[in-house]
């Protein structure tokens, strides 16, 4: 047997520059990279107080950006010190700031600075820059699935496990904590994620997650794809929408006949294995509440308008009907309180403040999903009640109704007095010394202004938020002559989340693969935890997977009283910004309150991420290398046509190496390997005996399945079938 493959050109490697000067540290930066036309500033710290002051950087008078592959110059400019050469007191740092912004062209940098021959990490600058992290940050609620498993291919062969948590008197036969030996009250309670670093699962906790996920899909639908690699991809919807759905159908499981909703699943100590399926811990249940209910309510009323816009009926229908008998339950049963007795672990419960605004949370998703009148009614008679409307003050610790309060606000049938209010007092807050005026007066050197009290335990979680209320101001058109400073805010929170902090240090774990050279190597998980062979993406065998958020910095971090080693600095005894340790350990040091990841953690964080990352096209991609001309042309004339470059996401102007298509001719599989997240794109197969009759091939002898972040298009030739030829099109869909 013969197998040919059609080369249309013969292609060759072309050497590229590569930098020889070693990383300064101090020069920090989004380690990903930054959006064309986004506001781009690194900064470059010289440490005076905190446990890196013994280091010390003084940059050159100039600066230089230079091209990645050809080392090529394409800007240089002068640093400018921040705050008149004062030292920023949250990071105990002196502080320059590099402002490159004019550097738009697509393409791989790097900041030199010639004068100490040093220079930054590599970043890139394109539309597409987060889509990488995007796509394994929303993996990570794959990973954090119970009762499941993650197999090949839709795992990492490092993180395969079998299903958790569906042995004996587990999740399939869970049983109410205080009556464990009733069996009468058993319950299928299995599914939906581990909150945290623990197994655990609470009602309430999904609260901030799912709306955040939910907002995250309904202001950038284009960007959620069927092909991130879950086994849902490929079943004709969003990727984000199935790995939501799973939540959903355990919250299902949890509510009652009548409408309630029983508050958690748990372990009732600490118990934890790894990895996850080797926990054989009893699990129970603990009884329905109020907040438990309206929590519910909430989320179901929301996730039924999303799933009803992206033409999802039945499902949409299901989940309303189930938002409404909660709402009913909830109202006729105001003060149902969960005690937690019988648990160690966390409690869930809310105060009666908590309740109010949970209610109104649930009764601005119920009007924006149904238009009824009665709950308008409500909404128009208690959202005075709302602490931010009250202290005319949005912060990121109330976002949820934040953000239900701007979108009743924006709703057509919503009262116009109502609306207007909820708007001016939210501008109001924007004009309060936390947020517009400190950006526009560089309150932060780092340029994601918190004040001290805000950097808490999930500190990460409350910066996700902070950006996030400036970008509502975007999409909500608020204030629309401002529109350029709220954007360049919010992106600095993200840049701060990618590197731009005093840490230098990209908040994502064993990310070093995908675009971050300086990642979390570790982080508190049960399954990924001190000591196995999960535990650093350096170090041990396997790391964590990629792409959680760990909690943050954490001034207020204390080890436990028995704690009796010599002090733990840093995180202790640090500027507010330098509060880390990247480090896995369990009692008595208690890293999860610094490293523990959490769904809410990353469900802000992705929503965040996804309001700065751009669905990708050709038209943009090549107006982005500065093409003219049709695809068929080849800019760089390495044989590749400019539509394969951007097939394969390689540079279009820049001699490319030999296309990946690889053989097995032991399997007799011929695989092509391109980018992922092509949308406009479609490739289809061909054969010949000739070079002069070629036949598209039937769909049943191709298969595509996501391999990190390109596609394997693969076919299998059989070993009886006399000599052919095979090529790839690439054709744009129109």
């Amino acid at each position: 047997m013969k197998t040919h493959l059609l080369l249309l050109a013969l292609l060759s490697a072309v050497a590229q520059a590569v930098p020889t000067a070693p990383v300064q540290p101090l020069i920090q930066l989004d380690q990903f990279g930054y959006l064309p036309d986004s506001r781009k500033i690194a900064v470059l710290a010289d440490p005076q107080t905190g446990y890196d002051s013994a280091l010390a950087y003084t940059p050159g008078a100039t600066l230089q950006v230079r091209n990645w592959q050809t080392d090529a110059i394409v800007l240089t400019a002068a640093p400018t010190a921040w705050g008149g050469g004062s030292v920023h007191a949250q990071s105990g740092n002196l502080v320059k700031w590099f402002d490159f912004s004019a550097v738009t062209a697509w393409g791989s940098y790097y900041l030199y600075d010639a004068a100490n021959n040093v220079r930054s990490h590599r970043f890139d600058i394109r539309d597409d820059v987060y889509r990488i992290p995007l796509r394994h940050a929303a993996r990570v609620f794959f990973y954090q699935r119970s009762g499941f498993a993650k197999s090949v291919p839709h795992a990492d062969a490092r993180w395969t496990d079998a299903a958790s948590h569906l042995g004996a008197n587990q999740d399939t036969n869970c049983r109410l904590v205080t009556s464990p030996g009733n069996a009468s009250l058993a319950k299928n309670l299995s599914g939906g994620w581990f909150d945290a670093g623990d197994f655990n699962k609470y009602v309430n906790f999904t609260h901030s997650t799912l709306h955040n996920l939910l907002f995250a899909w309904r202001h950038n639908p284009a960007l959620w794809t069927d092909d991130t690699g879950i086994p849902e991809s490929g079943n004709g919807r969003p990727d984000l929408l199935d790995e939501i759905q799973w939540e959903l159908d355990w919250l299902k499981r949890m509510q009652l006949p009548d409408g309630s909703v029983l508050s958690k699943v748990s372990v009732t100590g600490f118990e934890a294995a790894s990895p996850a399926s080797a926990d054989t811990a009893a699990r129970r249940y603990g009884a329905a509440s109020t907040s438990s209910t309206l929590t519910v309510a909430a989320v179901f009323a929301h996730a039924a308008k999303v799933y009803a816009t992206a033409g999802l009926a039945a499902e949409a229908t299901d989940l309303l009907d189930r938002a409404i008998l909660a709402w009913t339950w909830a109202d006729a049963n105001p003060a149902v309180i969960y005690s937690n007795t019988g648990f160690s672990s966390a409690n869930p419960e809310v105060d009666d403040y908590g309740r109010q605004s949970l209610k109104l949370t649930a009764a601005i998703h119920l009007y924006s999903a149904t238009g009824t009148a009665a709950y308008r009614t409500y909404v128009d008679a208690n959202y005075t009640n709302a602490q931010p409307i009250q202290w005319w003050y949005f912060y990121p610790y109330e976002t949820p109704v934040q953000d239900a309060l701007l979108e009743y606000s924006s709703l057509p049938g919503a009262t116009t007095a109502v609306k207007n209010d909820i708007r001016s007092r939210n501008q109001a807050s924007m004009g309060g010394s936390e947020f517009l005026p400190a950006f526009t007066g560089q309150a932060d050197a780092y340029r994601a202004y918190l004040k001290d009290g805000d950097y808490t335990w999930g500190s990460n979680q409350n910066k996700s938020h902070q950006g996030l209320i400036f970008q509502a101001q975007l999409t909500y058109n608020l204030d629309p002559a401002n529109a350029a400073n709220y954007r360049a805010a919010a992106e600095g929170f993200l840049h701060y989340l990618h590197g731009t902090n005093p840490l230098g240090l990209v908040f994502l774990t064993n990310m070093n693969a995908y675009g971050a050279e300086k990642s979390c190597n570790e982080m508190y998980h049960g399954w990924f935890g001190d000591g196995t062979v999960y535990d650093n993406a350096s170090t041990s065998p396997k790391g964590p997977p990629p792409g959680y958020l760990t909690g943050g910095v954490n001034p207020s971090f204390a080890p436990d009283g028995s704690y009796a080693g010599p002090p733990l600095v840093p995180p202790m005894n640090q500027p507010v910004q330098k509060s880390y340790l990247d480090w896995n350990t369990s009692w008595p040091q208690n890293s999860w309150q610094i490293t523990e990841p959490a769904i809410y953690y990353q469900a802000a964080y992705l929503r965040l991420l996804a309001s700065s990352t751009r669905p990708l096209s050709y038209p943009a991609w090549a107006a982005g290398h500065g093409l003219t001309g049709p695809g068929t042309a080849d800019a760089d004339g390495d044989g590749l046509t400019n539509l394969h470059e951007y097939a394969i996401d390689s540079h279009p102007t820049q001699p490319s190496p030999p296309a990946s298509v690889t053989f097995d001719p032991a399997g007799h599989q011929l695989s092509w390997r391109l980018a992922n997240g092509r949308p406009d794109l479609t490739c289809i197969l061909d054969t010949a005996t000739t070079l002069a009759n070629w036949q598209p091939l039937g769909p049943g002898q191709i298969s595509s399945l996501p391999a990190d972040d390109f596609v394997t298009v693969a076919l299998s030739h059989p070993s009886t079938d006399p000599s052919r030829f095979y090529r790839l099109r690439i054709t744009r869909n129109p």
